[in-house]
């Protein structure tokens, strides 16, 4: 094979970064998302898809659920991937520079609506505070997309209107923050409820409701947004479940019992 057709580092990390903002029913030759990388990086989008269903076929978890990728070329991506299980916020953030830098813009370019107000912070501080935001939004286009830009609970598909829940906090866990098993998309009232403990998700994925919550019973606001969801199962994401393990430490940690 002739060295100009060999992938990069930085493609393969560029194919990675797409994989993880995409539904598995959407690496096609014909998603613009793909079409726009491959003009980036000057491959076909027969080839970016090639590698996107490459990592599906590394995916632990797609495997636990029987979702097959096209195991061709494992070996290529495996380091890829496996280096984005040690340290994930240094790879996505670098995905997020090298793609800046592909497109002409620079990250403080393209994340200009997350860092208008960092602009007072120095050094050490405001190189933390880009990498947290940038990771952070590139955590939502992960959940958005393994729920189909859908609310899990109400549906609700207006993505001005959804954010990417932590199951467990940013704050709690430095090693899953980016882990899309960490992810729920929610829409706001839902989202805070689940932030402060007031409904919880148990490991059947049915929603349930705090004892004080339940104290509010008689009145039409539980009525109108909180009796009909109790028992209900959360919608079914297309790549990541969330994590039985992580669903444990909410109840254990945040759910008000």
């Amino acid at each position: 094979m002739p060295t100009r057709n060999l992938w990069t580092r930085e493609e393969l990390i560029l194919a990675f970064n797409l994989y993880l903002k995409i539904p598995f029913g959407k690496m096609h030759s014909t998603n613009k998302e793909v079409i726009h990388l491959a003009n980036l990086v000057g491959r076909t989008p027969n080839s970016i898809a090639l590698r996107l269903v490459n990592f599906a076929s590394v995916d632990p978890v797609l495997k636990a659920r029987g979702i097959k990728g096209m195991d061709g070329g494992t070996k290529i991506v495996q380091p890829i991937w496996d280096e984005f299980y040690t340290n994930q916020e240094e790879l996505v953030f670098l995905s997020e520079k090298i793609l800046a830098e592909k497109e002409n813009s620079t990250i403080e370019n393209k994340y200009q609506d997350l860092l208008f107000d960092i602009k007072d912070l120095k050094g050490e501080t405001v190189s933390r505070e880009v990498k947290t935001r940038v990771n952070q939004s590139v955590f939502r286009q992960m959940v958005l997309a393994n729920y189909t830009t859908k609310c899990a609970i109400t549906g609700i598909d207006i993505p001005q209107l959804l954010f990417a829940s932590h199951i467990i906090p940013w704050s709690a866990n430095e090693k899953e923050r980016l882990n899309p098993e960490n992810g729920i998309c929610l829409s706001p009232l839902y989202d805070k409820a689940f932030d402060k403990g007031l409904i919880g998700i148990n490991t059947s994925y049915e929603i349930i409701i705090s004892t004080s919550l339940k104290k509010k019973k008689e009145t039409s606001f539980y009525t109108n947004h909180f009796a009909s969801i109790e028992n209900h199962k959360i919608s079914e994401p297309v790549k990541y479940l969330p994590r039985k393990e992580f669903l444990e430490y909410h109840l254990d940690t945040i759910f008000e019992k």
